[in-house]
């Protein structure tokens, strides 16, 4: 047997109408986050990630295309019997590790 109660039945809408409002307040409460980290994040002027990729992809083709050219050069040299001028610019560097140089020194 059914009985109706009015208290129980406004209780239960009060508690539906109380979930709907928190998943509205969520929605509104994401929206907003997302917004300030997206206007965050272009006021410091990161690169998107696909400009990244397209610069790192022309910068690893560039260091392919000097290496066959180097080789090429050093073929052609060897060929002709020529040795490289010493200039200060050919000069053998010793490599030095990524951030240690002398623009890096004293900073972190």
């Amino acid at each position: 047997m059914q009985t109706e109660n009015r208290i129980l039945d406004g209780m239960a809408r009060l508690f539906t109408n109380a979930a709907g409002a928190a998943q509205a307040f969520k929605a509104e409460m994401e929206s907003m986050m997302k917004a300030r980290f997206e206007r965050l994040i272009s006021d410091l002027d990161f690169v998107p990630r696909e400009e990244f990729d397209a610069v790192r992809a022309m910068a690893a083709k560039a260091r392919f295309d000097n290496d066959r050219l180097a080789l090429r050069l050093t073929e052609l040299e060897t060929i002709l019997g020529v040795t490289p001028p010493k200039t200060a610019g050919a000069r053998a560097r010793k490599p030095q590790p990524k951030g240690r140089g002398k623009r890096n020194k004293g900073k972190l």
